[in-house]
């Protein structure tokens, strides 16, 4: 009898153990949420100056976390932009360079019909690492059109995923509603061949899509929770990219004004999230939530506030976004609500980064184009990328709106900005901490720079896959 209530109680401490260890690992490694808006310009939070609409939900997390103003996405289009923020290295090194469409069309441009799913995933890497992670809203890595045959997002290391129609496996469909001008409602569906796909799919207002994916992030908190498992999660809306449909209620006459509809309700859609973190005291302390735009603004729609440049185009508008991290509970109480003005950083850089704070070793063999700015991201250190970064325009905007003859290549090296073409011709050269707008050209002034820097983004280009936008693609 005493053996067998020995036998009982050290079974019942190694239990106790397991419970303990597994409760320390969930407390000890942060929770991550990234929410990825589509298609908004720098200065479209109205924390970062927007006069015409208000986000104060994000406004709230800016005010309780750090804002960025010199962090960029890696590409000024979708897909490629979600490669870079997704693997931790530039989009070029896996052939996804523009945005993903049919496959003609991918084909023509030279790029990949899907991001091969041997790509260094920042998700496969947590998971390993006993991570729960779940993608929630637009993917556009794989999976749309007449590419019916795309690996699905579990393949990418996801638990769980539900998408939109340029994903594979479980999606939410938008429908459209539009008040008529002489009354009543126009009703509709965008991508209807989307069924194609296959299922499962649900048909969803448009207006309320964001809405269906907060729904299941935190449903998918929940079940972490309950299994004692830290979370990483994307939330990336289809919001704000065109064409806009807000609710009919909030209808607004102008394409700036259906924009800024969008985005308000965007903001409240999100609002049920945030809670959700903010309310737990255990997620409050030991949760951090990334928020940043994946490429600059649609014209006549978004804003890149000071900044010059539209989506597709290599300009500071077009590859500089806004960012908000909020992770109160791992800050120092004196960086709460401010700005940080001086720290250049990348969207390469968060993947590195979040494994840094997890206390995650990725595998041997992967390398990294980004590098670790933990420190910056919570905010005890100021510290930049000590690395340049380089951009190669997408193959199929040479000419974007009403921009012709767009520079190929850019390159950011502390406060310089080099522009230029793929032979290295029609240098510009700015000096951003001065001339955040780019409209001063300094190369002629500073040609042993403009040279060092062409050779520089010219190497770099020289390693990478080419694209139907290089003249010596075949």
């Amino acid at each position: 009898m005493l053996k067998t209530n020995a036998c009982l109680l050290f079974l019942l401490f190694c239990l106790a153990l397991i419970t303990t260890d597994a409760s320390a690992r969930a407390e000890q490694q942060p929770n991550v949420v990234l929410v990825f808006i589509d298609d908004m310009g720098w200065g479209d939070f109205s924390c970062f100056g927007n006069p015409d609409a208000s986000t104060p939900h994000i406004d709230a997390m800016a005010a309780e976390g750090i804002q960025f103003h010199h962090f960029y996405v890696n590409s000024p289009i979708c897909s490629p932009s979600r490669v870079a923020i997704s693997t931790g290295q530039y989009p070029q090194r896996w052939r996804v360079s523009s945005y993903l469409a049919a496959r003609s069309a991918n084909k023509k441009r030279g790029i990949a019909n899907w991001l091969d799913p041997k790509a260094p995933m920042l998700a496969r890497h947590l998971k390993k690492a006993g991570y729960a992670t779940g993608h929630f809203g637009k993917w556009h890595m794989g999976g749309q059109r007449d590419v019916a045959d795309a690996p699905k997002i579990a393949e990418y290391g996801f638990d769980e995923s539900l998408t939109n129609f340029e994903g594979m496996d479980d999606k939410l469909l938008p429908l459209t509603e539009e008040p008529l001008e002489g009354g009543g409602i126009q009703k509709g569906k965008m991508w209807d061949r989307a069924e194609q796909l296959g299922a499962p799919f649900e048909w969803k207002l448009r207006c309320e899509i964001t809405g269906g994916f907060v729904e299941r992030a935190v449903a998918f908190i929940d079940n972490a929770q309950q299994q004692d498992k830290p979370f990483y999660i994307n939330l990336w809306p289809d919001d704000v990219h065109t064409k806009h449909f807000p609710s009919v209620k909030n209808w607004r006459d102008t394409p700036r004004g259906l924009y800024c509809a969008v985005l308000e309700e965007m903001d409240a859609q999100l609002q049920p999230l945030f809670s959700r973190i903010k309310q737990d005291p255990t997620l409050c302390k030991n949760t951090i939530v990334l928020i940043c735009s994946d490429n600059g603004p649609e014209a006549g729609c978004g804003s890149a506030g000071p900044l010059k440049g539209l989506k597709a185009t290599l300009y500071e508008g077009g590859i500089r976004s806004p960012l908000v991290v909020w992770a109160p509970g791992l800050m120092n109480k004196q960086v709460l609500g401010t700005i940080n003005e001086t720290s250049i950083m990348c969207a390469m850089d968060l993947v590195p980064s979040v494994l840094a704070l997890a206390n995650v070793v990725p595998p041997k063999g992967v390398m990294f184009d980004g590098v670790d700015l933990s420190q910056t991201l919570l905010g005890a250190s100021q510290a930049s990328r000590g690395a340049p970064l380089f951009f190669r325009r997408p193959p199929d905007r040479k000419d974007f709106r009403s921009m012709k003859n767009l520079p190929d290549f850019a390159m950011r090296d502390g406060k310089w900005k080099l522009m230029c073409d793929y032979d290295g011709g029609r240098p510009m050269l700015f000096d951003l901490d001065s001339d955040e707008s780019e409209s001063v050209n300094l190369a002629s002034k500073h040609l042993d720079r403009v040279q060092r820097m062409t050779e520089a983004v010219m190497a770099w280009n020289s390693q990478l896959p080419k694209d139907a936008g290089d003249p010596q693609f075949q």
